[in-house]
């Protein structure tokens, strides 16, 4: 389902933005995501997902707005007190952006339901403050396939990753057993910084909405660790080396924009290259080609009208592949191509 024209309005200070654009803003409308846990990260990472237009999200949480909530679950206000948090939120959601949709439930993930619950679902965004929740999201998603978006928070540090069965690690490799649930004592036990969920939250909304849009570099496969005391960021790469695959003859379809490695360029004929990277960058180190800088690339497009095969890379392919979405809206018949993990190794 495409942008309406209200949509194109409310979301055009992201639809400027050449890395996500009207392609990237058309997968969060149809995205379908759900929290877990609409506490102390939940909440920033509901407000903005639905600030940012993710078009269906549910929320799942049995508990009630506690006063002492209040400092670190700013979705939430003293009127809220005593009520549901799902419910409220999904009316608070609705105020912030009635252009989404939102499914309530008041109740606790359990074994019971949360494949069931799962399972209508793209993405699954864990803010729980259990273990028990947490090993319950990671074995769910393990069964269906599904990845999600971690995120946990102790005192003044928190963590953030994403988890997918079929593309990287689950949350069981990196952490194979819960622990003893009276031996990690809980926030009431030992307090919070009530800005550290709001931190982490937004890291994870801002991941969520990465992955969702395929752009940037997300922390599929790795571990974000941050001490907001030190001001120290440290990510640790967890996934395991993938096995070498013999090279196979590509398979050309021009209806499909493709990732090709530089070595396999010659399999292609004539080719036009396509260096978007920034001038000086160009001038320092290229591998031949046209270069002109992703910035100006939709001002450029009418100069790629002649052109039947065209290669677009950068230095590690993640600009290429902007670039070859740019191209293909313009000219969804060319055959457009971005060099895997760019030229910077070649």
């Amino acid at each position: 389902m495409d942008l309406n024209e209200a949509e194109k309005i409310r979301y055009n200070r992201q639809l400027i933005l050449p890395e996500l654009g009207l392609s990237g803003q058309n997968k969060l409308k149809n995205a379908k995501v759900l929290m877990v846990g609409a506490g102390g990260l939940g909440c920033p990472v509901l407000q903005y997902l639905a600030a940012a237009g993710v078009g269906h999200i549910g929320v799942i949480d049995h508990d009630l707005v506690d006063e002492s909530n209040l400092h670190r679950q700013i979705l939430y206000n003293h009127l809220d007190i005593g009520k549901n948090k799902a419910l409220v939120a999904k009316e608070k959601l609705s105020l912030l952006n009635p252009l989404v949709n939102t499914d309530s439930y008041s109740f606790k993930l359990s074994d019971e339901n949360a494949s069931e619950i799962i399972q209508n679902y793209d993405l699954i965004i864990d803010g729980s403050d259990n273990f028990k929740t947490r090993y319950l999201v990671n074995d769910v998603c393990v069964s269906l396939k599904k990845p999600w978006v971690f995120g946990s928070i102790f005192k003044f540090e928190g963590q953030v990753a994403i988890f997918h069965p079929e593309t990287a690690n689950t949350y069981r490799d990196v952490y194979p057993e819960a622990p003893d649930e009276s031996t990690v004592p809980n926030c009431a036990e030992i307090g919070v910084l009530g800005i550290l969920p709001g931190l982490i939250g937004l890291i994870m909304a801002n991941e969520a909405i990465k992955f969702i849009c395929d752009i940037g570099e997300t922390l599929l496969g790795k571990l974000l660790v941050y001490d907001t005391l030190e001001n120290d960021f440290k990510i640790y790469q967890l996934a395991q080396p993938k096995p070498k695959i013999k090279k196979r003859p590509l398979k050309i379809d021009k209806n499909v924009a493709t990732e090709i490695e530089f070595n396999d360029l010659d399999q292609l004929g004539n080719y036009y290259l396509l260096d978007i990277r920034e001038e000086w960058e160009f001038e320092d180190f290229n591998k031949g080609g046209t270069n002109i800088p992703l910035n100006l690339l939709p001002q450029q497009l009418h100069v790629l009208a002649g052109e039947d095969k065209i290669v677009c890379c950068c230095n590690y392919g993640n600009k290429s592949k902007i670039a070859v979405k740019l191209i293909k809206d313009q000219y969804p018949d060319k055959e457009v191509y971005s060099v895997k993990n760019g030229i910077e190794e070649c």
